[in-house]
């Protein structure tokens, strides 16, 4: 009798333990079913560089204005996908060119596109500066 009461004891605790690990497992299953918005870091890292870069020659070359630029351009990246900036940042490119060849840049679609993006910069400006 010794010999048979710690095994059914023994038997009795691991159904416990296996009832508790799947009532367990079930409440985790329902609290995880929430999507957790995920974050886009489209921008390459050098796009980024050359923003900062260009912002510090523009502001002025300290740490300060470093870490301005940097919160600017992270701004931008919310507002903006980089397919956006990128068009736009081509857009405004081409325009410096000048003259006739150029004309169709400043149609209403392009316009738009360069719109946005002084948009995003002006509101990464607010936010940082």
């Amino acid at each position: 009798m010794t010999g048979r009461f710690p095994a059914v004891l023994l038997a009795a605790g691991a159904v416990l333990v296996a009832l508790g690990a799947a009532a367990v497992g079930e409440e985790c299953a329902t609290k995880t079913t929430t999507a957790i918005p995920a974050v886009v870091n489209d921008y390459p890292t050098n796009v980024r560089g050359d923003y900062i870069y260009g912002c510090m020659l523009v502001n002025g070359q300290s740490r300060d204005v470093l870490d301005k630029c940097a919160c600017s351009i992270d701004v931008i990246a919310s507002a903006l996908p980089y397919k956006e900036y990128e068009e736009a940042e081509t857009v405004m490119a081409v325009r410096q060119r000048g003259g006739e060849s150029v004309a169709y840049m400043y149609a209403p679609a392009y316009r738009a596109k360069v719109e946005n993006l002084k948009r995003a910069q002006v509101e990464g400006e607010i936010s940082c500066f």
